[in-house]
This record gives C-alpha cells, structure tokens and sequence, in this order.
C-alpha cells in the first residue's frame, strides 16, 4: 500500500513539474517575439522539441533491446503527418496571438481544448454529457470577462489562441483515433519535425531570419524546444503510468494558472516588456474558465444522482 501511494504521489509531483514546465512555457513565446517572426520561432522550437524526442526514442528503445515493440511505420507516419498538420495550425495560431494578448489569458483560452474535445465528440456520433454543455456556458462567460473589452470588440490575440484550442482539440481526437495502434513518442517526433518544416518555410518566406536573431532568442526557443516539447512530453508519459486520468488531467490543467503567475513575474521583473496585469473583471473569467474546465474533467458518475447512485454515495 504504501509503495502505491508513495508512486502516486511521485507521479502527481512530476505531472505537477510538468504543468509548470508547460505554464512557463507562456513566457518563453512571448519572449521570443521580441527577436524574431513567429513563424521563425515555431520552426526552430518545434525541430529542438523533435531532436529531444529522437534522442528519448533511441535510448529508450537501445534500452528496452530485443524486447522493443514492433513498430506498424506506416500508420506511425499516416498519424504522424496528420497531427503534424493540425499541431502546425494550432501552435503558429497560438504563436500569432500570444504576440496579441497576454500570457495569461493565452493559457487560459487554450485550455479550452479540454471543453472541445468531448464537444467535438458529437461528430463522432458520441454523446454529451449535460455536464459538458454546462461547462461550456461556463467557459462562454469566462471569457467574456476575460477578453471582451467595454466596446464589445474581441482582441484579435484572443480570436487567434481561441481558434488555437480548436486546432489543439482536433489534433488530440485525432491523436485518440491512433492511440491504441501507435508509439505515441514516435508519432510526436514525427508531429513535430512536420510542424518545424512548414513553419520554417513559412519564416523563409515572410520572416526574414537570421543567425543573429536565432542567437538573441536562444535561450527562449531552447526553453519552449528543449523543456516544454522535449523533456515536458517525456514527464507527462512517465508522470501519467498508473495514475487515475481524471487526476492527471486536473494536475495539468493547471498550466494555465502557472501560466498567468509566470507571465505577471515575468513583467514585473522586466524579462517581458508589455504588461501582464489582469484586471479584477478578467481574473474573475480566468476563475470561471479553469472551474468549467475543472468540471468537465470530473468522473460523469459524480453528477449522476438516480438511486443506485445514492445509494452509492450514502454508502462510501
């Protein structure tokens, strides 16, 4: 027993490591705007994060040797091109509108994906459950708060992180379509090293880079490459063995909340140069948001209130 909870509480501390890792990660994309186009950024980072993920894959599977899984390359690079499409419209959408608004309301607003994808679901011909339409109209309000502005015009930010988390939740159901059929760190290597090409190009057409920009941003894209791609998807797989999901998902929604505290630390000591302060209002739909998407995580069976399930909780 108290091997197993000593190994649960290790994982919640390393997925509570990587909520903070991806948090902070805010910080560093938006610092990177200050040398270089967003596109250029998104390339090199998203290579960086691809690079980690290869050198995991090798010593893992030079680890494991003869007792490595058979790996089905084809559906691999199918799923992996795949979301390597959708994964590049979420993150330069992200990276565009992070320029736009606030690292804490872009952590917020893409936590969003957690309410769309159960939504999406319907198109999958999968139902709703009442709990997530209710989180909506929750998330609905939240960000009203946080984004609308008293003439009733949506930043363009905002818009662009709002179509990000849509971007994010189609790439996540498509991730789930593969999942059981494919080496999900292969597939990641593979989603980013897509996503680092074509936004290169991109930044070969309309960025302009240069070494010297690369260089002055450096320490921002080895953060965004190396900790949140790299060794942020490696926690999050060996934090999530054996834990409850619903459990690890609550621990990692939490990014957007390091997000906004990262972001306000930020400004105040001078590494960001635009101001971080969230007014009274937009904390209050920063609370609404995170609680709508705390809910949406819960167990269903906790908002079902029919006898048996009485019974059950009378019971516990």
């Amino acid at each position: 027993m108290e091997n197993t909870r000593a190994k649960t509480t290790r994982n919640s501390l390393i997925l509570l490591l990587t909520a903070t890792i991806w948090g902070m990660a805010f910080v560093s994309q938006s610092k990177g705007m200050d040398y270089m186009h967003p596109f250029t950024f998104n390339g090199v980072r998203s290579l960086i994060g691809a690079a980690g993920i290869l050198v995991y894959i090798l010593i893992s599977r030079k680890i494991a040797g003869d007792k490595a899984a058979k790996l089905d390359w084809k559906l691999n690079v199918r799923a992996g091109l795949l979301c390597g499409i959708f994964l590049t419209i979420a993150s330069t959408l992200q990276q565009f509108g992070i320029k736009y608004t606030s690292v804490g309301k872009a952590g917020f607003i893409t936590t969003l994906y957690i309410i769309f994808v159960p939504m999406f679901g319907i198109f999958l011909k999968k139902k709703v459950a009442p709990v997530v339409w209710a989180a909506a109209g929750m998330a609905a309000v939240g960000m009203y708060l946080l984004c609308m502005t008293e003439s009733l015009r949506l930043g363009a930010g905002d818009i662009m992180v709002f179509l990000c988390a849509i971007a994010f939740a189609i790439q996540i159901m498509t991730v789930d379509h593969y999942a059981a059929r494919i080496d999900g760190a292969v597939v990641s290597c593979i989603q980013f090293t897509v996503c680092g090409v074509v936004c290169c190009i991109g930044a070969l057409i309309w960025g302009q880079p240069t070494f010297g920009q690369i260089q002055e941003g450096l320490g921002a894209l080895l953060y965004a490459g190396v900790l949140s791609c790299g060794v942020g998807y490696t926690l999050q797989i060996v934090g999530q063995k054996g834990l409850n999901p619903t459990v690890a998902a609550l621990i990692m929604s939490l990014e957007s909340v390091i997000a906004t505290i990262s972001g306000w630390i930020a400004y105040k000591i001078g590494f960001l140069s635009t101001d971080q302060t969230l007014t009274p209002r937009q904390i209050a739909g920063c609370v609404i948001v995170f609680a709508a998407v705390i809910l949406v995580q819960l167990p269903p069976e906790w908002f079902r209130f029919g006898k048996k399930n009485a019974k059950r909780i009378k019971n516990a």
